[in-house]
């Protein structure tokens, strides 16, 4: 079974196509309207990123924290999240989704045992932004014995020198932090970005994905002939919390990015 994540980055290419990525946490409100925002994007957005809640999300800012402490004390968690999943490819949604962790929830899962549910329940893929490279091994080889779930990695402006080595056997897209810091800034975004995304795009054998800041297809019209597409978190969940979490205002606003991505 090929990876959709993997899949939908060929076609996209293909068409000569950005990808366009959001993020929402799992539970927030509820579950049940997790799942109709994630419909609510099937076929539009090309790959969601389903925020696992964690006590302690560190590479996260204020928005993204707080949705993670509101989902948390609303009873949402890791298994409630398989649950979902299973759900949603029961109905037939074939739109790739991967998982934003953390890995101590990994590890409290069991690293063998998490990744044989995340195959069984059509997980695509995990970002762990806590998980350096030198220190994957252990979930590598567990996800090595079936490509249906592939770890996504990160790179960063301080990763200069490893990018490479990074990036050697990387699967699906590459994950490039835009600016210093936590996600939820404004996107002021690092002085060399330019560099570092051409830096990136000329060692990247896989498509380039830029995140952290961005709110509309315009903050990256700079760099649409670098980047392959753009990720957008904080700024949809602040957009699903102005309006109460309906299903219809994803489906605009990513409607809308998509449409002007691949038109700057």
């Amino acid at each position: 079974m090929s990876n959709r994540i993997e899949a939908r980055m060929a076609a996209l290419k293909e068409k000569n196509e950005k990808a366009f990525i959001t993020y929402i946490t799992a539970g927030l409100p509820d579950m049940k309207a997790t799942k109709e925002i994630i419909k609510a994007q099937n076929g539009i957005t090309d790959v969601i990123e389903l925020g696992i809640p964690f006590s302690d999300p560190i590479a996260d800012g204020p928005v993204i924290q707080q949705a993670s402490y509101e989902a948390i004390l609303n009873g949402a968690s890791l298994r409630k999240t398989f649950d979902l999943m299973e759900e949603i490819r029961a109905e037939g949604i074939e739109q790739p989704i991967l998982f934003m962790m953390y890995y101590n929830t990994v590890v409290n899962y069991g690293i063998e045992a998490f990744v044989k549910k995340c195959n069984e329940t059509g997980v695509d893929g995990l970002i762990i932004p806590d998980l350096p490279f030198e220190e994957q091994e252990n979930l590598k080889k567990a996800l090595d014995n079936d490509d249906r779930t592939i770890l996504i990695q990160l790179v960063s402006p301080v990763s200069a020198d490893r990018i490479s080595k990074i990036l050697a056997d990387a699967k699906g897209f590459v994950y490039c932090v835009s600016a210093m810091g936590v996600t939820g800034q404004s996107a002021t975004f690092h002085k060399e970005v330019m560099n570092y995304l051409a830096d990136v795009k000329a060692k990247s054998a896989i498509p380039v994905m830029m995140g952290f800041g961005i709110r509309t297809a315009a903050d990256v019209a700079p760099m649409k002939d670098i980047i392959d597409g753009a990720i957008v978190g904080s700024h949809f969940i602040n957009l699903m919390r102005e309006n109460d979490f309906k299903a219809e205002a994803a489906t605009e606003y990513a409607t809308t990015f998509k449409k002007e991505l691949n038109e700057i």
